[in-house]
């Protein structure tokens, strides 16, 4: 096949497009955030517990992993503009009942409302630039990704802070009614019914039933783990070793049933895609461990409001932000493995520095670790998401983004749980020594982050080592000799 100059570069319906979509996925980013930012000043209001209130983060969560399993599906079966102001509306009508809650038990509700409506939205935005992307631009694009989740900790902790100082915990939800009613309007304007190609096919309600609670079930032992500060938890591994036995049954029952199953799981015989798979959930623990970390020890060890937490994560932000510009272009040209190998190396090296943090280490010193660690979230994040989207048929796409963003989240889940673990442990150990000992406990539980990032060089040495090459036809891309495409596909 010969590349044209049409299909390499970024058209304004391109970029038109991209634009509609990264806006409800900003708008959910910020949420989740703002939300965050809200704890103390709802549970006061609510004369509520922390365990209590914890549900209004589980409850969403869990209500995501529920849908999530279900947008290639939908995708395919309905097309992306409809699924896509569907989610909005859905969401829409989530934050608004929120923004009404009247107790704890309505808002923890409410919230399983949004989190239905949050669910689809990231790998409905992936399916749809992907397929519109075409092989040849699907770095560039596919970093568009990264917007959402750069722009989130850095943005939702200033604009989180500047609305519970100045006007009330309400409008941490009213506020994305604009931004939903927005995007419902760009999206009935200029989203195309775009489609994957793939066959219209009944709902797998089989492996629904077990993939949902599956993943459901290992996000909240993970969260579980966080919260009591240990795995040993029965809280914790009667849910984990749930969702694993179920997820090991839809395996199976996936391999019986083909590409009509929710997730066709013979996409795994395809070794970039899963590579890319296993660099994904060990890429995201690293992601989410730092964005978790350093808000963390800017609250309790330097005493810093949201507000200036959020300006203190701008260099973060920075980093992310030039690396997905550079990166986009790059994974559009050369091979996606050496570029993931020098994000892993980035990301290790800003981890280094934040492993000595101190009580009164230097901003300067901080910020610059920030913008290296940022620059390699960057480079992971896309030629990784591209690398995934590049190997499999154009077909497979809307199912590929939903293990996609599985496996992210559970990876999230997971790294933000062993470090949440890590850090306790280390607080008990020193418990009482004062602030100096409390920043060496972050210091000590960034080694985690060192560690995460050396074991993720193991998937990222099975990368393409080639350049990107055209699609065949009726696929997505070509990812290499050593491949085997489906026959279904």
């Amino acid at each position: 096949m010969t590349v044209t100059e049409d299909d390499t570069r970024l058209t304004p319906e391109l970029l038109k497009l991209a634009g509609v979509v990264m806006l409800g996925a900003i708008m959910m980013q910020l949420d989740v955030t703002m939300t965050s930012i809200a704890t103390n000043t709802l549970i006061n209001d609510f004369h509520t517990t922390l365990a209590t209130y914890q549900w209004v983060g589980t409850g969403y969560l869990l209500a995501m992993a529920s849908v999530i399993p279900i947008a290639g599906w939908a995708l395919d079966r309905y097309g992306a503009r409809t699924m896509w102001m569907l989610t909005l509306v859905v969401f829409l009508i989530g934050s608004i009942l929120c923004g009404m809650a009247w107790s704890v038990e309505s808002l923890i509700a409410f919230r399983v409302v949004q989190g239905v409506g949050a669910g689809m939205i990231l790998p409905l935005m992936q399916s749809i630039l992907a397929i519109a992307a075409g092989p040849q631009r699907l770095g560039r694009v596919m970093a568009t990704i990264g917007v959402p989740a750069l722009l989130g900790p850095v943005l939702g902790p200033i604009l989180g802070g500047l609305i519970i100082t100045n006007l009330s915990w309400h409008w941490i939800f009213y506020v994305n009614v604009p931004i939903c009613l927005l995007a419902l309007l760009l999206a009935a304007r200029y989203l195309p019914a775009i489609r994957s190609g793939a066959p219209r096919t009944p709902l797998d309600v089989v492996g629904l039933l077990l993939l949902a609670p599956a993943f459901a079930a290992m996000i909240y032992g993970f969260a579980e783990a966080g919260h009591s500060g240990s795995f040993a938890d029965v809280a914790v591994i009667g849910p984990v070793a749930g969702g694993l036995a179920m997820l090991a049954i839809f395996t199976l029952h996936s391999v019986r049933r083909g590409s009509p199953a929710l997730i066709d799981v013979r996409l795994f015989r395809v070794r970039s895609f899963a590579a890319a798979a296993g660099l994904i959930v060990l890429a995201s623990g690293v992601m989410f461990g730092a964005l978790g970390l350093l808000p963390l020890y800017y609250q309790q060890v330097r005493a810093e409001d949201a507000l200036h937490t959020g300006l203190l994560l701008i260099p973060l932000g920075f980093g992310m932000g030039a690396s997905l510009t550079i990166a986009g272009r790059l994974a559009d040209k050369f091979p996606s493995g050496p570029i993931a190998l020098a994000g892993l190396v980035l990301s290790a090296g800003g981890a280094l520095v934040y492993t000595g943090l101190g009580a009164g280490t230097s901003y300067l010193v901080i910020g610059l670790a920030e913008v290296v660690s940022g620059a390699g979230i960057g480079a992971i994040l896309v030629p990784v998401m591209s690398t995934a989207m590049r190997s499999v048929p154009l077909e497979a796409i809307p199912r590929a983004s939903v293990s996609v963003r599985i496996f992210q989240q559970l990876g999230g889940s997971l790294g933000s749980a062993i470090l949440f673990v890590a850090l306790q442990r280390e607080v008990t150990d020193r418990a009482g020594a004062g602030p100096s000992a409390l920043a060496s406990s972050f210091g000590a539980t960034f080694w985690w982050i060192v560690a995460i990032s050396g074991l993720a060089l193991v998937p990222a040495l099975f990368l393409p080592l080639r350049r990107p090459a055209a699609a065949p036809a009726g696929s997505a891309g070509s990812a290499g000799s050593d491949e085997v495409w489906l026959a279904d596909y």
